[in-house]
């Protein structure tokens, strides 16, 4: 039995690295597996800014990759919660009834849904304002290398 709050909480704290995929779907889920590569190629533009300041330019496209496989893992963990316990029992436990204990939402799941929403919002603008700044930056800088 697939527990939808588990499912939930899985996609929201350990969804980057696909956590959320081997419980619903098993090892053998390939999106599972490929999740943690934009994970780790965020990770390392974040080390990058670290050692190379904020000037450089693979940072400006690497961070938003961690940001957004975070707030898609966000938005997940949201539409695992919000299933109708029906649809979620009919497609993640097609041999249980359809009013099945696993769909049912419980105040975890509503937690799991809140947090994920807040949390996964703040990921993303942040992500898209760290990215348009530094890409505005350089625009700029640009064209005044251009102007003089």
């Amino acid at each position: 039995m697939k527990n939808k709050t588990v499912a939930a909480w899985l996609a929201f704290m350990g969804g980057p690295l696909g956590l959320h995929r081997f419980y619903l779907h098993g090892l053998g889920d390939l999106l599972g597996w490929m999740l943690p590569i934009p994970t780790a190629l965020g990770l390392y533009g974040i080390q990058r800014v670290q050692q190379l300041g904020q000037d450089d330019h693979y940072s400006w496209v690497l961070i938003p990759l961690l940001g957004f496989t975070i707030a898609g893992c966000a938005l997940q963990a949201i539409l695992y919660g919000l299933m109708a316990p029906e649809k979620w029992n009919a497609r993640f436990n097609p041999a249980a009834a359809a009013d099945a204990p696993a769909g049912r939402t419980r105040w975890a799941t509503i937690f799991a849904v809140g947090l994920a929403l807040m949390i996964g919002t703040a990921v993303l603008m942040a992500s898209l304002a760290f990215s348009f700044q530094r890409y505005f930056e350089y625009q700029i800088e640009e064209a005044r290398k251009i102007s003089q």
